[in-house]
């Protein structure tokens, strides 16, 4: 729902730049939409995407007055918030973004890591709000992260922290987009639910028939959305398949606890939506293997609350705040 309209003085444009579509909003200061539009994301042009990003921003500043654009991009973000060094969903590399679009809107620009971008949204204004030491988890066709200590994002020295997908969890494992094996998206990702889903329901067609029923009697065609679907109905495959992911998500988290010591986890991308079918089961593994169970504080394992909308929401709110 649109909210109501605010004073100028209080907007800030977010853009949240994917594969497919770039979405962009008006956000006041309390983390609101009052207007948004989306165009289509032209993927293998770069000059095309950013006239794309212009011409969204041009539509919105036609009729109000922001005080910056805030920009999400899926991808390697400098250190000075600044340029996109590399962007595995578009044909960005080495793209300076902030100069160019200053240039050409005339408003100062912020670019973020989107997966950043969406961590802030939560702890600024959703499931993570009034926490200072939290770690977001964007799970969807891979893990994207992001991490906040202190109160503020955790960048690194080049800007690139908080890409936890990449841990290695399995030594010589399954191979991952980035080049090497084993990475953790491998295994805790709603890719992996889809695969884990579709070879047992090969398996065991019997025990998945509303899982199957849901996929037109196609194991291939079993989505992560379609998982969810069936475990709401006492699939017993689906339920077997959440408990598995829940098992490699959570000895993730725990192994992230042991590093950073955050006081919540946040679960967000699109398997969040499953709730507390994912949630239980990672909090589960997460204090099972716990590094000093019993005789430490343990963080809360949450469940996103700003859904898509959050990698939009943080990236205009990090422009309130550059």
């Amino acid at each position: 729902m649109t909210a109501p309209a605010r004073p100028d003085d209080a907007l800030a444009i977010g853009v949240d730049i994917g594969g497919t579509k770039i979405a962009a909003g008006l956000v006041d200061d309390r983390g609101r939409i009052v207007v948004r539009t989306r165009r289509d994301t032209p993927a293998e042009d770069p000059s095309k995407v950013q006239d794309a990003i212009v011409d969204a921003v041009r539509e919105l500043t036609s009729a109000h007055t922001a005080v910056g654009i805030g920009l999400g991009a899926a991808g390697f973000v400098d250190e000075k918030r600044s340029t996109v060094m590399f962007a595995p969903n578009l044909a960005w590399r080495d793209e300076h973004l902030r100069e160019t679009l200053e240039r050409r809107l005339g408003l100062p620009v912020v670019v973020e890591n989107d997966a950043n971008a969406a961590a802030w949204a939560e702890v600024r204004f959703g499931a993570a709000r009034g926490e200072d030491y939290v770690v977001i988890l964007t799970i969807g066709t891979g893990i994207g992260g992001g991490v906040v200590l202190a109160g503020q994002l955790l960048r690194g020295r080049f800007g690139l922290a908080a890409e936890v997908g990449h841990l290695n969890i399995v030594p010589d494992g399954r191979r991952c987009g980035c080049g090497l094996q084993g990475c953790w998206e491998q295994y805790g990702s709603g890719r992996a639910l889809a695969q884990e889903a579709q070879e047992q329901a090969t398996v065991s067609p019997s025990m998945a028939r509303e899982l199957l029923r849901i996929a037109g009697g196609e194991p291939e065609y079993i989505t992560g959305h379609m998982v969810t679907q069936a475990a709401r109905t006492g699939d017993v495959v689906a339920l077997q398949c959440f408990d598995e992911l829940g098992k490699w998500l959570g000895r993730g988290l725990a192994q992230l606890a042991a590093i950073l010591d955050p006081a919540v986890f946040v679960i967000g991308g699109g398997v969040s939506e499953a709730g507390e079918l994912i949630r239980v089961p990672v909090e589960a593994t997460f204090r099972k293997h716990l590094t000093g169970r019993g005789h430490r504080p343990t963080a809360e394992v949450r469940i996103a609350e700003l859904g898509a909308e959050a990698g939009l929401v943080g990236a205009a709110d990090l422009a309130h705040h550059r």
